[in-house]
């Protein structure tokens, strides 16, 4: 069965964004690229967002590659070490410095509660996976999987929605705080559906057999 065209698009997104943080972080000054309100905070902070930037790099680059059907069957021990790869340098220090920034974010409590509670279920959710395929139960692994790398994802939409607010003319400061809410919340959704609709699919295949 051929990859429906939405998975190689999220391969462009995710690679794109990945080295754009790289870039951007790597050779140009902290805070250089955020508003002007958010700057200082990134210079006092700059081992945390660095941190930050390049675990989540590192993550969302990654990850995308684990959901490829033939790396899983044909080059399982990659598949294995990619994984490890994932949670050891992307997720867990990415979501540790996540939690540490959540306490500094622009926008107050609202900011603060949104960018936490992501980081907290990017780490549980991460752990959770690792757990899952340490017992070997394969598919509780591959849902936590979905799970996990749709809040990965948040960085995605962080940097989609915050141009399109600026475009539609929203205010910087009412924009941020629902933003940390938006950049997750509806992909945490949405990998749902794709739970349920894998589960509901298995069980049509199970019942004709």
């Amino acid at each position: 069965m051929r990859r429906p065209y939405p998975y190689y698009i999220l391969i462009l997104l995710a690679l794109a964004i990945a080295a754009y943080a790289v870039l951007v972080y790597g050779l140009m000054p902290i805070g250089k690229v955020v508003h002007p309100d958010m700057r200082a905070n990134f210079e006092a902070h700059a081992t945390i967002v660095y941190t930050h930037i390049f675990a989540s790099s590192i993550a969302l680059a990654v990850g995308v590659l684990q959901f490829s059907k033939t790396l899983r069957v044909r080059h399982i021990q990659w598949h294995r070490w990619l994984g490890r790869i994932y949670l050891a340098f992307g997720v867990i220090p990415g979501g540790l410095a996540g939690l540490l920034m959540a306490f500094h974010a622009y926008g107050g409590l609202v900011s603060q509660l949104g960018f936490g509670v992501l980081a907290l279920l990017w780490l549980f959710s991460g752990v959770s996976a690792y757990r899952a395929i340490r017992r070997g139960d394969i598919k509780a692994h591959q849902e936590w999987m979905i799970g996990n790398y749709a809040l990965t994802c948040a960085a995605i939409s962080l940097r989609l929605y915050l141009p399109l607010s600026m475009v539609a003319g929203i205010p910087f400061e009412l924009a941020y705080p629902a933003i940390a809410w938006l950049c997750w919340v509806p992909n945490l959704i949405y990998a749902r559906w794709m739970i349920t609709q894998n589960r509901s699919r298995n069980a049509n295949e199970a019942k004709e057999t």
